[in-house]
């Protein structure tokens, strides 16, 4: 059932054009939010806002490349939207290999956004929340920040540092009312896993684990939803986790083993 927890509410939302973070967009919106989805393909954001946009303007797209810096998108979001209370960092990107094949060009493609875009945006999102005393931060990280994963040693770095740079941000907000929470998922249906298989088998090795590559598999025997990680987002956004800051809230069927 719709309700209207988060009615007269803005939300900054990056990567809004992928499955976790379409899902993200659609829950807020469905809690009555006003969404600012910022990505990097126009095109996929004009196909969110006709999905969104039922029977209301909820939703409106921004171009923009996480890699620069955010203070012109979030004050153009403001102009059009209004005062951002939600931020909801969102946007990642995977090249994996083997770290000793890796260039250098894959390892700042890597970093530039997952950890760059959560520092762009988070930053200045948070100058303008502080001047309001209130808001509430959101960084969709990764188990693989806390588990160390083969062929996949950037986006572990680039997910550690992004959860490591919200937390130390959130110890400093913390005076000014603003809370800021990782959300950690593990296995999730989305574009990127599937990118992952390169057989039949790939699911069934997710699922089950792949011992030469010392990964455990998933307790829950089953991969999450996209819908899964939003619903952890949504929660630590909102008021019902109003005592809650500095967590890294892993969504991941147990496959971190509790870490």
């Amino acid at each position: 059932m719709r309700t209207e927890e988060f009615a007269g509410r803005v939300a900054i939302v990056t990567g809004a054009a992928g499955g976790i973070g379409q899902a993200v967009v659609l829950a807020l919106v469905d809690l009555g939010a006003a969404v600012a989805a910022v990505d990097l393909d126009g095109e996929a954001l004009r196909a969110l806002e006709r999905k969104a946009n039922v029977g209301r303007q909820a939703v409106r797209g921004f171009t923009a490349d996480v890699r620069e810096p955010a203070d012109a998108v979030v004050a153009e979001v403001e102009r059009r939207l209004g005062p951002v209370d939600f931020l909801v960092n969102g946007a990642g990107v995977l090249r994996p290999g083997p770290a000793l094949e890796m260039g250098p060009d894959d390892w700042d493609a890597v970093l530039s956004v997952n950890a760059g875009g959560v520092f762009h945006f988070s930053t200045a999102a948070a100058r303008r929340m502080v001047e309001r005393g209130r808001g509430a931060v959101v960084t969709v990280s990764s188990n693989a920040a806390g588990v160390p994963r083969t062929r996949m040693s950037a986006y572990c770095a680039s997910k550690a540092a992004a959860t490591a740079f919200t937390k130390a941000l959130g110890l400093e907000l913390a005076v000014h009312g603003i809370r800021c929470n990782v959300v950690a998922p593990g296995s999730t249906d989305t574009a990127m896993l599937r990118s992952l298989w390169t057989d039949d088998s790939g699911p069934a090795n997710s699922l089950a684990g792949s011992l030469p590559e010392y990964r455990v598999g998933i307790p829950l025997r089953k991969f999450a939803t996209p819908e899964d990680i939003a619903d952890a987002v949504v929660f630590l956004l909102s008021d019902r986790a109003a005592h809650i800051t500095l967590q890294d809230l892993y969504v991941d069927g147990g496959a971190a083993l509790g870490r």
